[in-house]
C-alpha cells in the first residue's frame, strides 16, 4: 500500500513543491513505515496472546522483540510454537531491509528532481 501511495505521489508534478515538500514526504512516508511495523507486531502478539502467553503485554513485547531481531531473551515460547520466533525475527529483518530501500529510493528520486528543477531553472535564467 505503502510503494502504492507514493508512485501516485511521485508521478504527479512535484518537482513545483521543492525540499520543504521532499522532506515532509519522507517524514510521512517513515511514520507510515513505523505503523505497518507496528501492525504486523501485533498481528504476530494476536496469535502469540491466543496460543503462548496469558497476556497481551507479554505477546507484545515478545513480537516487538522478536520483529526487531533485540531478542533478549527473556521470553521463550512454549516449545511446540519455538521455531515461530526465529520466523518472525527473519520476517522482521526483510521488512527492515524492505523500509529501508523505500525511503532510500524516495530521498535519491527526491533529490534528482530537486537538482533537475534547479538545473532546469538556471537554463531558463541564462536565456532569458
Amino acid at each position: 500500500m505503502l510503494i502504492e501511495w507514493l508512485k501516485r505521489v511521485l508521478a504527479r508534478d512535484v518537482h513545483k513543491h521543492g525540499p520543504v515538500y521532499s522532506a515532509t514526504l519522507v517524514v510521512r512516508s517513515a511514520v507510515s513505515i513505523v505503523i505497518l511495523d507496528g501492525l504486523v507486531i501485533l498481528l504476530w502478539a494476536t496469535f502469540y496472546r491466543m496460543r503462548c502467553f496469558p497476556s497481551w503485554e507479554l505477546a507484545f513485547y515478545f513480537s516487538a522483540v522478536s520483529y526487531s531481531t533485540v531478542g533478549y531473551g527473556d521470553l521463550i515460547l512454549p516449545s511446540n510454537w519455538r521455531l515461530l520466533g526465529p520466523l518472525e525475527a527473519i520476517t522482521g529483518v526483510l521488512m527492515s531491509g524492505i523500509s529501508v530501500c523505500v525511503l532510500f529510493a524516495l530521498v535519491t528520486r527526491s533529490l534528482d528532481r530537486d537538482t533537475q528543477s534547479s538545473l532546469r531553472n538556471s537554463t531558463e535564467q541564462s536565456h532569458a
